[in-house]
């Protein structure tokens, strides 16, 4: 995958959230071995001009199909017949067709539209639970043996999580212990492995997922216990029936983007650089779902930072840092640095900087195709950090470079209701967003309960002003 598709059609084929076929014609379905396992492929697919759009890919055996149902179809059925079809897939009315120097690429895509649906029925799921909580221990068990008795699912954990001695203290988790399959994080790649993940306690969970698969991620459901979180929309009190309509494909996405970060040292070649910018080695390339954030570590001056967009110098950054947010981040670290949020479905990159020595520079929000490069102004007294979703922290010397792209793999996260219910939701439970005691109507306010009229409301002021008058 080079960086020109992921810079110039990201905008058009997000939702080809993992290798795109260059065919036109993807009407044939990969069907694979769940014990052959091999790299996620995706099809778009277009079913006539405003039939269905369609995108598939294939995990650990498991084809996943995200429907795109083209919003402004009852429309165009509506419109006249004399259309002609541009090459691209656009249709224009003929008249117009002869004045018009452009064409629209693409229609906009209702984002209500992204569904799930299975080619066949998955089989290896991975459960993620959050560390260090007893809460989560007794659903983590309910949901594990479900799993394994009910759904007859190969199911995988993390190896680190049976040495808790509060779960291999329980009977009913030893009875499937040696059920379970185990990887562990840094060691094991489970790319091609997995089918479908499910996450159980705090949004940490789903952002450790985002840290496990660093190319294509399988669909995740997220459980939250407690709390509403703005990534775990699930109660878990009826999870056997939500996971059952998940499985059988009764559910709605929201392709969460990440945010592909490299960083360059100074010692490194224009081949090297290229390299790496070509490549999708999780070694050299960092994906985050939230942020990655720049900032002054621990010294005391004034960080000062180049920030430069598709190679052209923007502006300086006098401050403590900056943020560079998705979407989804931007209810994070970027909405306390003041930023406004965007909906996840929104392809966008936020820069927002951390306390600026300016009362004139405010968070920005770019096209999601654009390439940033953050690197230390010459002049700066010193050097600055790097972190990834809070994680991998670095430190950028003078020379460096970050380099930070939208990624071509987002992460597909299932939604409880749709995708604007649950955002607003976790808007209003999170953050109570825009709450506030509501302005009393006319009728109520205890100073005008007289007859309203206006020469009542004149006599009140005259009555007033002879009162001060005296």
């Amino acid at each position: 995958m080079t960086e020109s598709y992921e810079k110039d059609d990201y905008m058009s084929d997000l939702v080809n959230f993992n290798s795109p076929v260059s065919s036109h014609n993807h009407h044939h379905h990969h069907h694979h071995n769940h014990h052959q396992h091999q790299h996620h492929n995706l099809h778009h697919q277009t079913h006539g001009h405003h039939g269905s759009n369609v995108n598939n890919y294939s995990g650990g055996g498991v084809v996943v199909v995200v429907e795109e149902v083209a919003a402004a179809t009852a429309a165009a059925q509506q419109q006249p017949q004399h259309f002609h079809q541009c090459n691209d897939g656009g249709d224009i009315l003929a008249e117009e067709d002869e004045m018009l120097l452009w064409r629209a690429r693409r229609q906009i895509q209702d984002p209500a539209s992204q569904r799930l649906t299975w080619y066949k029925p998955p089989l290896a799921v991975l459960v993620i639970k959050k560390v260090r909580d007893s809460k989560v221990l007794l659903p983590f068990v309910k949901l594990v043996e479900w799993l394994i008795q009910e759904k007859h699912m190969v199911v995988w954990v993390e190896g680190a999580i049976l040495d808790d001695p509060l779960l291999t203290g329980d009977k009913r988790f030893t009875k499937i212990q040696d059920k379970l399959i185990t990887f562990k994080d840094g060691r094991d790649d489970l790319t091609d492995k997995i089918d479908f993940i499910i996450c159980l306690g705090g949004d940490g969970t789903l952002l450790y997922a985002s840290l496990l698969f660093q190319k294509s991620v399988p669909p995740v459901m997220a459980f939250h216990l407690g709390s509403l979180g703005f990534l775990t929309p699930f109660q878990f009190d009826n999870f056997q029936e939500q996971v059952t309509n998940v499985l059988e494909g009764h559910a709605a996405l929201t392709l969460r983007s990440r945010l592909r970060c490299i960083i360059v040292r100074k010692d490194k070649t224009e081949q090297e650089i290229s390299t790496f910018k070509s490549s999708q080695d999780p070694t050299t390339n960092i994906l985050v779902l939230n942020e990655v954030v720049i900032d002054r570590g621990m010294s005391s001056y004034l960080t000062n930072i180049d920030l430069f967009l598709d190679g052209k110098h923007i502006t300086s950054v006098q401050g403590d840092g900056l943020i560079v947010s998705t979407p989804t981040g931007s209810t994070a670290y970027s909405a306390a640095a003041g930023a406004s949020m965007i909906h996840p479905s929104v392809p966008a990159i936020l820069v927002s900087p951390i306390c600026p020595h300016s009362l004139s520079f405010r968070p920005i929000v770019l096209p999601a195709g654009v390439e940033l490069k953050i690197a230390l102004s010459p002049d700066s007294r010193n050097s600055s950090w790097v972190s990834f979703d809070g994680r991998n922290r670095q430190e950028l010397l003078h020379g460096d470079s970050l380099h930070v792209t939208t990624s071509i793999y987002p992460v597909p996260s299932i939604c409880a209701q749709d995708q604007i219910a649950d955002w607003f939701d976790s808007l209003a439970e999170c953050l109570h967003w825009n709450v506030r005691k509501r302005q009393k109507c006319l009728d109520e306010l205890s100073d005008l309960t007289g007859s309203g009229t206006e020469d009542s409301a004149i006599e009140e002021i005259e009555r007033g002003m002879e009162n001060l008058e005296s």
